[in-house]
């Protein structure tokens, strides 16, 4: 700006900016003298003092008075040639005191909590939900039951029915943690706030499982956001019908579509890895193989990798459901830490994947 300022005496101050690439609005902004701070408004000396305003409020609070709005009492008070202060004053002081309020009885919605749910492994956390796939007819439907594992994107159970039952529902439940093997306190299911999610009888399945029950908040889409997801991708399958025939129509089309999604079909979300390789511990493995593929391309033709190695795309480390805000970072958390053996977190050993549709959860509602 101070060249721009010396070129313009030489050179004119249009000339300076365009050969500086500057806008003149900048230059003749920075001219301009700052504005000063607004200074604090000081009390009007037309104010009633404090000894009126505390005859106002006596007036206000008398047994006269007390259940009388300001403007009936001002005119009252008026027609008695009395005058203390205007309507608009009375409701200043009472709004000083906290004494004005909404007198209607208004509805105040519930603030309810964010749901913040962490998976750093398979069957941590579920993620449940129900769709509704179009009949023969119309306003009819069948109602597909999908359970989805958020850590590895494995469909660990579903059902198609006629109906929307708590009872269908508690079914598919129990018999999808029986197959996983979850035990007590292992296990937390997601659901948005639909009726088979709240009913009873799937509340009292999963206290005697001992199951965390979570729920979305009331009219918020984006509290489940993998069920969303896998229900997209289910109706954006190019085989995915208009409409279904029949109850066995539907389940002829979701057999083969879930298992093509656990054991066949590659998530962008786990890093390019079938559902199945993840729930099951092979990801690990598979991603090591891929590295030695990429390398050996790399060796015959390194020309073609300009910017770095190549490296197949990284596992995931966790899975959220509304992940916490990021904290700002303070000078104590550039600080470094040593990590020891004690402080590492080893997995589980998976269980061994099997083949075939043995490890293929399904449930059909005739």
């Amino acid at each position: 700006m101070v060249a721009t300022e010396d070129l313009g005496q030489v050179v004119g101050v249009a000339s300076a900016c365009r050969a500086l690439a500057l806008p003149r609005a900048s230059l003749y902004r920075r001219r301009r003298p700052r504005a000063t701070a607004a200074r604090a408004r000081g009390k009007p000396g037309r104010a009633l003092v404090r000894a009126e305003r505390q005859q106002v409020l006596e007036v206000l609070h008398s047994e006269r008075f007390i259940d009388q709005a300001p403007a009936q009492v001002w005119a009252t008070l008026l027609d008695e040639e009395t005058y203390l202060c205007s309507i608009r004053s009375m409701y200043r002081i009472l709004a000083d005191n906290k004494e004005v309020r909404e007198r209607r009885n208004q509805l105040r919605h519930q603030q309810y909590k964010k749901p913040e749910l962490l998976a750093t492994g398979p069957n941590q956390v579920w993620s449940w939900d129900i769709t509704k796939l179009l009949g023969p007819a119309k306003w009819t439907y069948f109602y597909l039951y999908v359970i989805l594992d958020i850590y590895s994107r494995y469909v660990v159970g579903w059902m198609l029915s006629r109906w929307e039952r708590g009872a269908l529902a508690k079914r598919l439940i129990e018999e999808s943690c029986r197959k996983q093997g979850v035990e007590l306190d292992q296990l937390t299911i997601h659901s948005d706030r639909g009726p088979s999610m709240t009913s009873k009888t799937v509340a009292h399945l999963l206290a005697d499982l001992g199951v965390t029950k979570s729920l979305s908040r009331p009219h918020v889409s984006n509290d489940n956001p993998y069920s969303e997801s896998q229900f997209k991708t289910l109706k954006y399958c190019h085989e995915f019908p208009q409409r279904f025939g029949s109850l066995e129509d539907g389940v002829s089309f979701c057999r083969p579509f879930f298992h093509h999604y656990n054991y066949v079909h590659r998530h962008s979300g786990i890093g390019l890895m079938t559902p199945a390789a993840v729930h099951y511990g092979q990801a690990q493995r598979i991603r090591e193989k891929r590295q030695k593929t990429l390398l050996a391309a790399y060796a015959r033709h390194p020309e073609r990798f300009v910017k770095k190695l190549p490296a197949p795309p990284t596992l995931p480390q966790a899975a959220w459901i509304n992940p916490p805000p990021k904290k700002t970072t303070t000078q104590d958390d550039l600080q470094p830490t040593i990590s020891t053996p004690g402080n590492i977190w080893i997995p589980p050993v998976s269980k061994k994947l099997m083949d075939g549709e043995t490890n293929f959860k399904r449930q059909e509602i005739h």
